[in-house]
């Protein structure tokens, strides 16, 4: 069954059979409006049989056919209203979605205000930092107005793709569909946004509907800036580069790991600020890991190439992390930022401070250079570097009191990892709550968040930190000491953090991580 968007929360497709409304439920629909007369064909089911059948599953319908005598033009009023008082996202259906396309454009034609959906809160982004603020806001405020623009069908948990590519992870256990994580009573506007109007409370998507709000929330992330390094796009995936950065590409990376009998492995790092400063050396770590456990170690040579100055930016994970490289016999190399891959040679150039190094390679790692949101840094809402502007503590936007923004496309300056997101989501949900009741913000977020470094496979330095690079534990350190490899922080990664994610994080469940009050 193949349905096009046509506007937030309005799909049209042709015909559909009672055997289609249990994909239709997992795509998200709520609604269905039958633009389609019965008995138009022999084989066709009946308006009453699909209302039966979607009653099952939750889904609302709507009987408004067009044809017959009755046009599109005629059924414009009804199919508004129906809009009006359906649970969105709706589909319409006719023989072939031509019709319901039809008379969805006389509905907005008739309407204008159709085209300018209004949403109490209005959360750009359906990540993870998107949906856990949707929850803990939906969980707080039942029934309340509250849209998430998002264009993917697919949702992933991106810390899992560290343990896709050192073979602990299967690529489908960090997959689920979007319609599945979405809150209960948030509307899926399924498109991109393309700009921001934030004097006009609006934001305008890429299909070429406006949106209005009264309270936004920015969660769109940063971006991945392959294009940055000459020739690294043209060979992802293929003659031995690879990156665990990519959904599809970690798979390769542990293709990369298991075949490597001997040579020289490069691992690189870009300039800071990127997603999870820790997962360049969680990508080295657990492949020279495995490496040690074939015995093949010693025939390997491998090599950090990082572009900072340091191997981790808080210093009391340093002595752990140096007697991991030392180890693994890594060479560690400094102020060496990765500017070119030639792919079918196999060599890599860095730039360093005594001029471009060109090396050899059997399997390359790369970390992408990242950077703002372009459609962020497009807009008033950026700063100089192109991310969301907002206070530190409480995330609201300096310049647009109801405006908030939070996750990786922000600029706070925590590191950007998920356990950072989860504790964000919290405090921006309140803080928006608050501020759509016009009052000041009400909880702080203190900088925190958490890498998982996995020295091996079986054990994590578990770091965790606040603003500063405050080491900030958050179980006794008698029963995990971060600073030191643990087994029982390997299993909180492996076993516990997925669920914690799935059904914790995803549904506005607030474990560990309460909003603080503003002091």
């Amino acid at each position: 069954m193949e349905t096009r968007q046509i506007a937030p929360g309005l799909s049209v497709c042709g015909q559909i059979a009672p055997g289609d409304l249990e994909a239709l439920t997992a795509l998200g629909f709520r609604a269905i409006v039958c633009n389609r007369p019965d008995g138009e064909e022999a084989d066709q089911p009946s308006f009453a049989t699909l209302a039966d059948a979607a009653s099952a599953y939750g889904i609302a319908m709507r009987y408004l056919p067009v044809g017959g005598g009755v046009t599109a033009e005629d059924q414009a009023a009804d199919f508004a209203a129906a809009l009006r008082e359906l649970p969105a996202p709706v589909l319409a259906y006719c023989r072939t979605g031509n019709r319901s396309e039809q008379v969805a454009r006389a509905a907005f034609a008739r309407a204008p205000a159709a085209k300018a959906p209004h949403y109490k809160v209005l959360i750009v982004g359906g990540g993870s930092a998107g949906i856990a603020t949707a929850a803990s806001i939906l969980k707080r405020r039942r029934g309340l107005s509250l849209a998430i623009v998002e264009p993917r069908e697919d949702h992933f948990y991106q810390p899992g793709w560290t343990m896709v590519g050192g073979g602990v992870f299967q690529q489908r256990d960090t997959v689920r569909k979007t319609a599945a994580v979405l809150p209960r009573g948030a509307d899926w506007i399924r498109d991109a946004v393309s700009g921001f109007d934030p004097d006009a409370n609006a934001v305008q998507l890429a299909g070429g509907m406006r949106v209005t709000y009264d309270i936004l929330i920015v969660a769109m992330g940063n971006r991945l800036a392959w294009e940055r390094i000459a020739g690294l796009e043209e060979t992802l995936g293929r003659n031995g580069v690879t990156s665990n950065y990519r959904f599809d590409l970690a798979p390769y990376t542990w293709q990369l790991v298991q075949r490597m009998q001997r040579g020289r492995a490069l691992f690189t790092q870009p300039p800071m600020p990127i997603k999870c400063a820790g997962a360049p050396q969680k990508a080295m770590y657990l492949s020279c890991s495995e490496w040690e456990k074939q015995g093949l170690l010693g025939n390997i040579e491998v090599e950090f190439h990082n572009a900072g100055g340091v191997l981790f930016g808080v210093p009391e994970y340093v002595p752990a992390l140096m007697e991991t490289v030392q180890r693994y016999g890594i060479g560690l190399n400094f102020e060496s930022n990765l500017v070119a891959v030639d792919g079918p040679n196999r060599t890599a150039t860095f730039r360093t401070p005594d001029g471009e190094v060109t090396r050899g390679f059997d399997m390359l790692h790369v970390v992408p250079p990242q950077e703002g949101n372009r459609v962020v840094a497009a807009s008033p809402l950026a700063d100089a570097s192109g991310y969301a502007e907002v206070d530190a503590a409480t995330m609201r936007h300096v310049r647009f009191a109801n405006v908030f923004a939070l996750g990786d496309g922000c600029n706070t300056g925590n590191a950007k990892t998920a356990a950072a997101a989860r504790k964000q989501a919290p405090v921006v949900a309140v803080n928006a709550l608050a501020a759509l009741d016009g009052r000041d913000p009400v909880a702080a977020y203190d900088g925190y968040g958490s890498c998982p470094l996995t020295v091996d496979r079986g054990h994590i330095v578990l770091a965790e930190f606040t603003y500063g690079g405050k080491v900030s534990p958050t179980l006794p350190t008698w029963l995990i000491d971060g600073t030191r490899p643990s087994r029982l922080a390997w299993h909180l990664k492996a076993d516990a953090l997925p669920p914690i994610y799935w059904h914790g994080m995803l549904k506005g469940r607030e474990w560990l991580v309460p909003p603080v009050p503003l002091q």
